[in-house]
C-alpha cells in the first residue's frame, strides 16, 4: 500500500485538475452525438494499439490523438474532456479490470485534455490554439504516464522518461498532425478526408514496426550481456543467465525454466532483476501440465491462464527437450503478439546454444576428472589392481554432488538426498575395500607338519592358539 500512495496521489491531482478545467471551459458541443461519437471513436483507436514495455510495466500508443487534435481545432470546449475521459476508461476498462490502474489511466487522459482544451480556448481556439493544446496534452500525458512505470520497475524517473522520449515525440506529433489536418479538411473539404485514410493506416503499421525495433534492440543488447556472462561458465548460471534475459525482453512478472540436469530436472524461477529460486524437482517434473501443452504444442505456445497471458517454449528436441520456458505476464495484461513470438524464437535458439555449450564443457570436464582418476588409481594404487578405479570415480562424483547439495540446492527434501548420495558413498567404500583385499596376493601360513588346523585370534596380551595346537 505504500507504493502505491505516490499513484493514488497523482491519480487524485489529475482528477482535481479535470474537473476544475471541465467546469472552467464552455461545453461546446456541435450536437448530441459529437460526446458519444468521439468516445466511441476513440475506444476502437485505443484498442489497436502498439506497445513498448518497461519492466513490466507498457506504453502503449493509439491512433486517439488526432481525434483529439481534430476536436481542438474544430470545436474545444469542455465536452472534449468528458468525451476523452469516458473513450480512455472504455478503452483501458477492455484490457485491465485493475482498479488502480484504470483509475490512473482515467484520471491521467481526462486531466491532460483538461488542460489542452483550457490552453486551446485561452489563446482563442483556431490551429495555433489547437497546435498549443495538442503539444500541453503530449507533454502532461506522458509526463505523467510515466511516474507510475517508474515506481512499479524501480527505476529512476527520468530514466524512463530519456528511455520513451524520442518514440513519444515522434508517435504523438505525427497523430497530432494527421489529426489537425483532418480536422481542417472536415471543416473546409470533406471529401479530401478519403485521402488520409492510407497515411492513417501507414502510421499506425509505423507504431508496430517501431515498438518491434525497439523490442530487438532490447533482445539483442541482452544475448549480448548474456554472451559476456556465459563464457566459461557453467549450465547452472546460462540457465540463470536464460531466465533473466526472458524477463528483461518480455517484461514477464514471473518466468520458468525447467531445465533437464545431470542431477535430475532443476526448476528456475525469476524476474527481470535476478533469480529468485532455484530447486531440484520430482523426475516426473516433465509430466506437469504446463510442460506437456508445451511439448504438444511442437513450437511457441500462446495463451492464457486464468487471467494471466503466458508464451511457452521448448528448448531442445520435443522428444528429449533440454528445458522447457514459460513466461507469465501479470493478470490482465496485454497478451503476447505475434512479434513478441517471433522474439521468443529468436531467444531460444539462443539459449540453446548456451546451454548446450555450457553441458559440453561440464561433460568434457567430467570426461577429463574421469581419466585423472584413473591415472591417480594407476600412480597411486600400483600393483594394487586398476579394478579399484571406479570406485574412486565414484567416490569423485558423490563429493562434487554432496558439495552442491549442501551448499546450493534448496529442495523440497535436501536432507533425503545427501542420506542418499552417503549410502552412495558407502557402497563405493565398500567396493573399494573389495578391490584392494583382491588384489592383495594370497599368502599361506607355513605349517609344522601338523596339519592344518583353525586359524589362530589375536588378544590384547598375544597370540591366543587353539587347544589342539599345544
Amino acid at each position: 500500500m505504500r507504493g502505491r500512495r505516490p499513484i493514488i496521489a497523482a491519480t487524485a491531482l489529475a482528477a482535481v485538475v479535470a474537473m476544475i478545467t471541465a467546469v472552467s471551459t464552455p461545453w461546446n458541443s456541435p450536437s448530441w452525438w459529437a460526446l458519444p461519437g468521439l468516445a466511441l471513436g476513440l475506444a476502437i483507436a485505443e484498442r489497436y494499439r502498439a506497445s513498448f514495455i518497461i519492466g513490466r510495466q507498457a506504453f502503449t500508443f493509439g491512433l486517439g490523438d488526432p481525434l483529439l487534435a481534430a476536436g481542438l481545432l474544430l470545436r474545444p470546449g469542455s465536452w472534449l474532456t468528458v468525451a476523452y475521459g469516458v473513450g480512455a476508461a472504455l478503452a483501458i476498462g477492455l484490457r485491465s479490470r485493475q482498479p488502480i490502474k484504470l483509475a490512473f489511466n482515467g484520471a491521467n487522459f481526462t486531466g491532460s485534455t483538461g488542460l489542452a482544451v483550457g490552453s486551446c480556448v485561452l489563446l482563442g481556439g483556431g490551429l495555433p490554439g489547437a497546435v498549443v493544446g495538442a503539444l500541453v496534452f503530449i507533454v502532461v500525458n506522458n509526463s505523467l504516464a510515466a511516474f507510475p512505470v517508474a515506481m512499479v520497475s524501480g527505476r529512476r524517473y527520468r530514466s524512463v522518461l530519456v528511455d520513451i522520449g524520442f518514440m513519444t515525440l515522434l508517435i504523438t506529433v505525427g497523430n497530432a498532425s494527421v489529426g489537425l489536418l483532418g480536422g481542417w479538411l472536415l471543416a473546409f473539404q470533406p471529401l479530401g478526408l478519403l485521402g488520409l485514410v492510407v497515411p492513417a493506416g501507414l502510421l499506425w503499421w509505423s507504431f508496430h514496426q517501431q515498438s518491434n525495433r525497439a523490442a530487438e534492440a532490447r533482445l539483442f543488447a541482452e544475448i549480448a550481456r548474456g554472451h559476456e556472462t556465459i563464457l566459461g561458465t557453467s549450465v547452472d548460471t546460462s540457465a540463470q543467465v536464460v531466465v533473466t534475459a526472458a524477463a528483461r525482453v518480455f517484461g514477464g512478472a514471473e518466468v520458468e525454466l525447467l531445465l533437464r540436469h545431470p542431477d535430475g530436472p532443476v526448476l528456475y524461477r525469476g524476474d527481470e532483476h535476478s533469480l529468485s529460486t532455484r530447486s531440484r524437482t520430482e523426475p516426473d517434473a516433465f509430466s506437469a501440465g504446463w510442460v506437456l501443452r508445451a511439448l504438444a504444442a511442437r513450437g511457441p505456445l500462446v495463451g492464457v491462464e486464468g487471467t494471466r497471458p503466458f508464451v511457452s517454449v521448448v528448448l531442445g528436441d520435443v522428444d528429449r527437450p533440454l528445458a522447457v520456458l514459460i513466461i507469465r505476464r501479470p493478470a490482465r495484461a496485454g497478451g503476447f503478439t505475434r512479434a513478441d513470438v517471433q522474439l521468443a524464437e529468436v531467444l531460444v535458439t539462443q539459449a540453446e546454444s548456451w546451454l548446450s555449450v555450457a553441458d559440453l564443457t561440464a561433460q568434457a570436464d567430467k570426461a577429463r576428472g574421469e581419466v585423472e582418476a584413473y591415472r591417480a588409481a594407476g600412480r597411486v594404487l600400483g600393483d594394487i589392481g586398476a579394478d579399484t578405479a571406479p570406485a574412486l570415480v565414484v567416490l569423485r562424483e558423490s563429493a562434487d554432488r554432496l558439495s552442491r547439495l549442501a551448499n546450493r540446492f534448496d529442495g523440497a527434501h535436501p536432507v533425503t538426498e545427501i542420506v542418499e548420495e552417503l549410502h552412495t558413498v558407502e557402497r563405493a567404500v565398500a567396493a573399494l575395500l573389495g578391490a584392494v583385499s583382491m588384489a592383495q596376493p594370497f599368502q599361506e601360513e607355513p605349517g609344522d607338519g601338523r596339519g592344518a588346523g583353525p586359524e589362530a585370534e589375536w588378544t590384547t596380551t598375544g597370540r591366543l592358539e587353539p587347544a589342539d595346537r599345544r
